[in-house]
């Protein structure tokens, strides 16, 4: 096992005064002031923290690789580690779903059109050096029933499917992926097939935050990817869900990806309560842990990264709204 790497030292910090009191503004307004930042980040892919929020710099920041925080309503609470593109694994399905529901949207709670398994997605089904999900020949499944197949446990095969069915051939729904990702600003990302498998698709954890805010407006998407398990077509039998998280205290979401090339990566969300009675979601996506070793390897060590960032975040959302109700008084 490589040892891991020493966390970069931050660059300049400054401060600017804060000219009106605290006990005036909102959270939002308080963290919105930014007073902290730090030099780095996604400029000039340095390997610095980009901290946008007054207790941000301080967040536990993975030691390799990348990571970016947002919460919705307070706004980015920075990026760390050098931004540059890196295989992405299994996090490539999330633009998958997004191109699918974009182009055949649900309802809250509807299943969609019928697609038939084609022979391709039942032969790869026996795949053994890959993530696929059992299905036969000339099943009838619903589309929401495939993106939980292809969300939950992660099946390739069934990322490749949905693509065929949207767009004719997975070559032509590549296309669409990377237009969506140009269009939602994702500069930094490359993608070249629809599941993952390839380690030529690489991103950016910053670029892939933009994602995550954009698919969790979706209320179908955000109900399949919060389920902790789903049964395989015809069968009782239970496939749980890749991401362990879900098992921690208000994680929602999002999905995992995990290989040799790409280490462990995560986009992750939880809704984290302020103090007041309101929740926020917070959104996060970590990259390249652990890369180069075994994709087992790579999973704990990015599970182990996002949760440490989880409850910093949780920890720092309550004590912020604390300090903002004590200066009130």
């Amino acid at each position: 096992m490589p040892e891991p790497q020493l966390r970069p030292r931050h660059g300049s910090l400054w401060r600017r005064p804060l000219l009106l009191s605290t006990g005036t503004l909102s959270l939002a307004g308080l963290l919105a002031l930014g007073v902290v930042h730090l030099d780095g980040g996604d400029r000039a892919g340095t390997a610095g923290a980009t901290a946008r929020t007054p207790w941000a710099a301080d967040l536990p920041w993975p030691r390799e690789g990348q990571a970016a925080v947002r919460i919705d309503g307070v706004g980015d609470l920075g990026s760390h580690g050098p931004q540059t593109p890196v295989p992405i694994a299994s996090v490539t399905k999330v633009m998958t779903a997004y191109v699918i529901l974009r182009d055949h949207p649900l309802r809250d709670d509807g299943s969609g059109p019928g697609i038939t398994v084609d022979r391709r997605a039942a032969d790869e089904s026996v795949s053994g050096v890959e993530s696929t999900v059992p299905l036969e020949r000339g099943q009838r499944l619903s589309e929401r029933r495939l993106l939980e197949l292809m969300l939950v446990p992660s099946g390739n095969n069934v990322a490749r499917l949905l693509a065929r069915w949207d767009a004719g051939s997975e070559e032509a729904f590549v296309k669409k992926m990377n237009r969506a990702a140009d269009a939602l600003g994702m500069h930094r990302t490359t993608y070249t097939g629809a599941s993952g498998f390839e380690p030529t698709t690489t991103s950016t954890a910053a670029d892939q935050l933009k994602l995550a805010r954009q698919v969790m407006r979706d209320k179908a998407l955000r109900a399949v990817v919060s389920q902790p398990r789903t049964t395989i077509p015809g069968s009782s039998r239970t496939l749980p869900n890749t991401n362990t998280l879900l098992d921690t205290p208000g994680v929602v979401g999002i999905k995992t990806g995990s290989s040799t090339p790409a280490g462990g990566a995560l986009m992750w969300a939880v809704t984290v309560p302020d103090g007041r009675g309101r929740e926020h979601l917070a959104l996060g996506v970590v990259l390249h842990q652990r890369a180069g070793t075994s994709p087992q390897e790579g999973l704990i060590a990015v599970f182990d990264s996002s949760r440490a960032l989880i409850e910093a975040v949780r920890d720092r959302m309550s004590a912020t709204e604390a300090a903002l109700a004590a200066n009130a008084r």
